[in-house]
């Protein structure tokens, strides 16, 4: 059967099944769940528990023999059971399909993993342990998604925050669930349960967001000056050097200068965003809507010089001609644009 995160807790109020697969590359959630699962397991009398870790030369009779094992001496016990790679192999999925045939009736096999791509979830073992257990995948949390996962997870907590404690949070523990995780639990310690006001968040969350180069390039791309700003101030601080920057800009710039020439050429935008990843689509599209072909050969003969810059070759400070090039990416015109 297939669970989702939110329903998990409800299910686990219930009887335990003897499978669980859970997967996905967001490692609070995916700790989280696996956590429920082994808490209730406890509750339920399972009071042993045996680890093992899948990796690259695991010999996967291991996983039959602990079976075999327990069923011997009548332990209730959890097998843990690690696969980062998320995928078993042929071995692998012969033993999975092998134990879901034949579970052992004082025993839940607990499967955590890396994202299970489309092709492994129509494979047989899949396919078996979903019949005989549950399977639940976990998704990173959107940007957009960030403050109501706050509001909920604040309230789940006993706290009752103002309209805007959760975004605020969000800012500035922006793409790091855990570090998100870790100031709600800092704020029920210095507050205690009620009310949460927007001053007491400010006073206690500090500035532990993850700004990476492609965020940075994605909020350029629709014109989001406040956020562009503060992710290159957070990649700077972060020590990130300034030519991994100019790589992931100069790189989406030259895309852009190619998509651009083609919609002129009479392919249209839609035409032009046929290889664009789906989630991408939106701020690609308003760069494309924002810039004609020649804006975007401009800001390449600027990252040209920005290069220049940063290995020495020329006169300027880096971040700040960084800061210059994401701002006209985002159409912010504070100056005219040099060949």
């Amino acid at each position: 059967m297939k669970l989702y995160p939110d329903k998990l807790n409800a299910h686990l109020k219930g009887d335990l099944l003897p499978i669980y697969f859970f997967s996905g590359d967001e490692p609070l959630q995916l700790g989280e769940a696996a956590d429920a699962v082994r808490r209730v397991a406890r509750e339920q009398g399972y009071t042993e528990r045996e680890v093992m870790h899948a990796e690259r030369g695991f010999d996967w009779n291991e996983l039959s023999a602990a079976s075999n094992a327990m069923s011997l001496f009548a332990e209730r016990r959890v097998i843990d059971l690690r696969l980062p790679s998320g995928k078993p192999g042929k071995d692998g999925g012969a033993a999975l399909v092998e134990y879901a045939e034949r579970p052992p009736d004082d025993t839940v096999l607990l499967i955590s993993s890396s994202k299970v791509d489309k092709r492994s979830q129509s494979a047989k073992w899949y396919k078996a342990l979903d019949k005989v257990g549950a399977t639940l995948q976990v998704w990173p949390v959107e940007a957009n998604d960030m403050p109501k996962w706050l509001d909920q997870r604040l309230r789940s907590r006993g706290l009752q925050p103002e309209r805007d404690a959760a975004r605020l949070i969000a800012e500035r523990v922006e793409g790091n669930l855990l570090a998100a995780a870790q100031e709600v639990d800092k704020l029920l310690l210095l507050n205690g349960e009620g009310q949460l006001s927007t001053e007491q968040v400010e006073a206690a969350v500090a500035d532990s967001a993850r700004f990476d180069v492609f965020g940075l390039v994605d909020a350029a791309l629709v014109g989001d000056v406040s956020r562009l700003t503060r992710m290159l101030d957070g990649l700077r601080g972060e020590g990130v050097e300034p030519i991994l920057v100019l790589w992931a800009l100069t790189r989406e710039i030259r895309s852009l200068a190619d998509m651009a020439a083609q919609v002129e050429g009479g392919k249209g935008i839609d035409g032009a965003l046929s290889r664009v990843w789906g989630k991408r689509k939106g701020p690609v599209k308003a760069g494309l809507q924002r810039h004609n072909r020649v804006r975007w050969q401009q800001m390449l003969r600027r990252a040209a010089r920005l290069d220049r810059v940063i290995k020495g070759a020329a006169v300027g400070n880096a971040w700040d001609e960084l800061l210059q090039l994401s701002l006209m990416m985002a159409g912010v015109r504070l100056f005219r644009a040099t060949g």
